[in-house]
């Protein structure tokens, strides 16, 4: 090695010692990430006008993602809190630097409070009932009917499954294992389009060890039209039975205000987590009834009118390698009716009216 060369290592060396101990100074910072992707046999069947879809072998990227966080002590019981979530694509290489949760707030004894780019209290208080999310057999798909990783107002209009750009959050103290979640979408995009869109999200959560509950609210200000609000309510609970079985249950309705009038749904998820040998089956059921209301419009994965329910159905099993790797496999469908257009959230294969995707995904994740 060249003499220069050896001038340039100790130097980062030496620049890479002292961005640590001056972290160290100013506060604890943790790296952590999930590594998550499958190679899965997609197919969906003929829809009902006839259409063949064809299959695929693909390579799926399960929102595998790489961040940073840490805290620095104020005084007292303050504290300030940050972390940059990134979006990783193992399959085609593809990132975004802050493209997933990440956020800068204030934590004290009134509680967090917190501005970014995060997911709703609406969708982060039950994604955990789901042993599948966020992955192609997600609950995504009829559950807040679809997926929006990164949005704003305006971009999705439709998802209440959402990750929000400039959200600002509270997250109130825990007390006696309950807790109020308060999201507000700031109205940024009032200079850019004719109405004044803003999104409001509210979660009540309590954690009581082994029983978990959850009743949270969204609302979609003028996201359809001007004057016009959407609207979710969504009901979860959850039950470790023993230390080896989980049982989780969600109710939601939805409840859209378009041009053409209203449309509405209601919608149901279980799954079951059990231990087996020295992984765990994993079994999830989802059932969205018709679409009801005067609209005449589809909006995300519904519409109104006869045969527009659908049900999808996912097993699978999880094998732990070690504490943070595990080799999985699932399968999954979506039973479609003859009028309904249902596709998974993520990885979605672009299905027609009648026709069921369905998928086989064997899979290795890592988190770190």
């Amino acid at each position: 090695m060249r003499r220069t060369d050896l001038h340039q290592l100790a130097a980062a060396a030496t620049g890479l010692a002292a961005l640590t101990l001056s972290a160290h100074a100013a506060g604890s910072v943790t790296v952590y990430g999930r590594l998550n992707t499958a190679l899965e046999a997609s197919h969906a069947s003929t829809a009902t006008d006839g259409t063949a879809s064809s299959s695929v072998l693909r390579q799926t990227n399960n929102r595998s993602v790489f961040g940073l966080r840490g805290e620095e002590s104020l005084g007292g019981t303050l504290k300030a809190l940050w972390q940059v979530e990134s979006n990783l694509s193992l399959d085609d290489g593809q990132g975004q630097i802050a493209g997933r949760n990440s956020r800068i707030g204030l934590q004290g004894s009134y509680g967090l409070i917190f501005l970014g780019h995060w997911h709703t209290p609406y969708t982060e208080a039950t994604m955990g009932y789901d042993p599948y999310y966020p992955t192609t057999a997600g609950y995504m798909a009829l559950i807040g009917n679809g997926s929006a990783s990164s949005t704003n107002n305006v971009e999705n209009v439709s998802a209440f499954d959402r990750r929000q750009k400039n959200i600002l959050q509270y997250r109130s103290p825990s007390w006696r294992g309950l807790g109020l979640w308060l999201g507000w979408g700031l109205p940024e995009e009032k200079a850019t389009v004719p109405r004044n869109p803003a999104l409001y999200s509210v979660a009540a959560v309590y954690d009581g060890g082994a029983l978990n509950g959850t009743l949270a609210w969204e609302r979609h200000q003028h996201y359809q039209a001007a004057g016009r609000n959407d609207d979710a309510i969504k009901l979860g609970l959850a039950w470790q039975m023993a230390p080896g079985t989980r049982l989780a249950a969600v109710y939601e309705h939805l409840h859209y205000r378009t041009d053409s009038g209203d449309l509405q749904r209601n919608a149901w998820y279980a799954s079951l987590v059990q231990r087996f040998g020295p992984g765990s089956i994993r079994i999830g059921v989802a059932y969205a009834a018709n679409g009801t209301g005067g609209s005449t419009e589809t909006v995300g994965f519904f519409r109104s009118g006869a045969d527009t329910g659908a049900v999808q159905y996912t097993v699978g099993y999880d094998y732990p390698l070690s504490n943070r790797t595990a080799l999985y496999a699932y399968y999954s469908r979506i039973d479609n009716a003859r009028n309904a257009i249902y596709d998974f959230a993520i990885n979605d294969l672009g299905v027609r009216a009648g026709a069921d995707p369905q998928t086989f995904a064997l899979g290795l994740r890592h988190n770190f």
